[in-house]
């Protein structure tokens, strides 16, 4: 039984460590360089993870298969886990990290590592899940991310400002008209959804290859609180989530999507959020390519447990 839930662990994150590590790789041996890792970040964030977003939220019978309770349990833990790192935040001296630190112990990367690890642990059935719990959950990364960097920054966040953040994420309109198309019996040409497909399948592979290429070991420093963050947000907090959603009634595929979910490393979109608002970007930085580089091992553990207990 433990080689066997050992051997599940790693077959589910051992592929996506690999692309990461062959980023780095490539990086290293200048096959790809830091232009290729941005342009790339960007075609992943604009194009390809929009569509695929929106071929698997469209093509969901959303009156039947909609997980409420996964839903309504990750938005409560989303919204409290914010509130709690921004309340221990303000006990740091350094004002500037406050607000870098509140975000990088919170936002995590569902879009790429979540959606990728999801997949590789639970097949293509898990995608469509993932798929719906990013829906409902990156709306409220980026509103709550806004509010607390600008809480920490003495300024007002403007309701405007977080309208227009949200109504111009791309990743916001996709899942709004695959919203719409699923709700609604909108046929859709066939040839649409194909191109789309074609598209989605580019995602998962560039976006880790980037990820690892945008990884700056020099980036580590010997900080308290840059390992507090990165511990809270790939150990503290999925595990505390994960037990209490296990004990709230969800099982399987539904609570093995939860723990990967919360587990993700912390984002990169968090980066240039905080360098646009304000605060301590070296520390957001090192956030996460720390918590991206021991995410590897801490997620293998962490499933390896999950199956080993029989929860998933």
């Amino acid at each position: 039984m433990p080689i066997q839930s050992l051997m599940f662990a790693v077959e589910v994150t051992l592929p996506i460590s690999v692309l990461i590590v062959l980023g780095i790789v490539f990086k290293r041996i200048r096959w790809i360089n830091e232009e290729f890792a941005i342009i790339g970040s960007r075609l992943v964030f604009n194009v390809t993870l929009p569509c695929l977003l929106f071929v698997n939220i469209a093509k969901t019978d959303l009156s039947v298969t909609t997980p409420t309770d996964l839903l309504v349990f990750a938005a409560i833990a989303t919204t409290l886990t914010f509130i709690l790192f921004n309340l221990l935040a303000l006990k740091i001296k350094q004002h500037d990290a406050r607000g870098a630190f509140a975000q990088g112990a919170c936002r995590g990367n569902m879009a790429i590592i979540g959606l990728a690890l999801s997949v590789s642990a639970f097949g293509e059935s898990a995608q469509a899940l993932a798929s719906m719990y990013l829906a409902a959950i990156v709306i409220l990364y980026n509103v709550y991310s806004i509010l607390t960097l600008y809480y920490h920054q003495a300024a007002t966040a403007s309701v405007k400002l977080i309208a227009l953040s949200v109504l111009k994420n791309p990743l916001a309109i996709a899942i709004a008209l695959a919203i719409v198309v699923a709700l609604v019996p909108i046929p859709l040409p066939d040839l649409l959804y194909e191109s789309g497909s074609y598209l989605a399948q580019m995602t998962l592979p560039l976006a880790l290859l980037c990820v690892g290429a945008s990884i700056r070991l020099q980036e580590f420093k010997a900080s308290k609180l840059l390992y507090i963050a990165i511990a809270s947000k790939i150990v503290f907090i999925p595990l505390v989530t994960t037990v209490i959603g296990y004990y709230c009634g969800l099982k399987n595929e539904e609570l093995g999507v939860l723990y990967i979910m919360m587990a993700t490393p912390t984002a990169a979109a968090a980066y240039p959020m905080v360098r646009a608002i304000g605060g301590d970007h070296h520390l957001t930085a090192a956030i996460i390519a720390g918590s991206t580089l021991f995410s590897m091992f801490s997620t293998t553990l962490g499933l390896f447990l999950l199956h080993f207990l029989g929860w998933v």
